[in-house]
């Protein structure tokens, strides 16, 4: 019997080593779209990971960006490897096990059906979804925005429309904007995968794999979902024609020391 489960990844920086952000702001010529960010996310006007969304509908520098702008800079983005095969690991190649692959993104949806483009079906893509004005092309409205809570509404709907239990649930992320979305998996006994060492997410995810290549993101889950001990996964990589080069498990401890000598002195009594 075959056990269902819904892999979801982010996509910018999770799947590609871009943030797509920065390389739209290369194109148009905009040099300080960090510091716009910086500037959104010091107000808190803008959930993590919308500030891109919010700079398109209401900064006067990018609300010359055009439909075909987006799939311009989903062209110019650079993917890790080997990201075709990870789906098709993950639809069949594992005994016993089936996972239904999703990317849900921040990042306009143009983009990433552009970057992965003979990849991931259009249609098993959850980006930020924009109406655009007829005549001009402008963006006129934003009609759906995967960051914050909306990702954990995005997870949640796909995991109802294919009726998969919430602890099959796993998600990979690399970021703030995927907290949420890694604490509601998590609360629901899922699998959260960082594919990054930053502490804010880290310290979140029950996993974190560090890899340049896409199917990094299997290991944990054929051992944390699959039950694989490391002869196992050798294995199954190489039966697919895949060598695992090097593999370093390391835990990571996070401490702050404080010198006992600067700690400050009692006060006196009068």
């Amino acid at each position: 019997m075959t056990r269902r489960h819904l892999l979801v990844s982010d996509f910018d920086q999770t799947l590609s080593f871009n943030d797509t952000g920065h390389v739209l702001s290369d194109l148009l010529g905009i040099a300080d779209f960090g510091e716009r960010v910086a500037g959104l996310s010091r107000l808190n006007l803008v959930q993590e990971g919308a500030e891109l969304t919010y700079l398109l509908r209401h900064d006067p520098e990018y609300r010359r960006v055009r439909r075909e702008d987006l799939v311009e800079v989903g062209r110019h983005i650079r993917l890790k490897r080997n990201i075709k095969p990870l789906t098709e690991l993950l639809a069949g190649g594992i005994p016993g096990h089936h996972f239904a692959f999703r990317v849900v993104s921040a990042a306009p949806e143009e983009v990433v059906h552009s970057a992965l483009d003979g990849l991931v079906p259009r249609d098993h893509v959850f980006g930020t979804r924009f109406g655009y004005a007829d005549g001009s092309g402008e963006i006129a409205s934003v009609e759906r925005v995967a960051a914050g809570y909306g990702k954990v509404a995005a997870v949640d709907a796909l995991r109802a429309a294919l009726d998969v239990p919430r602890d099959r649930v796993v998600y990979v992320g690399d970021g703030t904007s995927d907290l949420h979305v890694m604490l509601h998996v998590n609360r629901g006994e899922g699998l959260t995968i960082a594919v990054s060492q930053a502490r804010s997410i880290s310290e979140i995810a029950r996993r974190t794999v560090v890899s340049d290549d896409a199917l990094g993101v299997l290991v944990p889950v054929l051992e944390e979902v699959a039950g694989y001990g490391t002869p196992e996964i050798r294995a199954l990589f190489e039966g697919h024609g895949f060598t695992i080069q090097e593999w370093d498990k390391v835990r990571t401890d996070w401490l702050t020391i404080r010198d006992g000598a600067a700690e400050p002195a009692p006060a006196r009594a009068a």
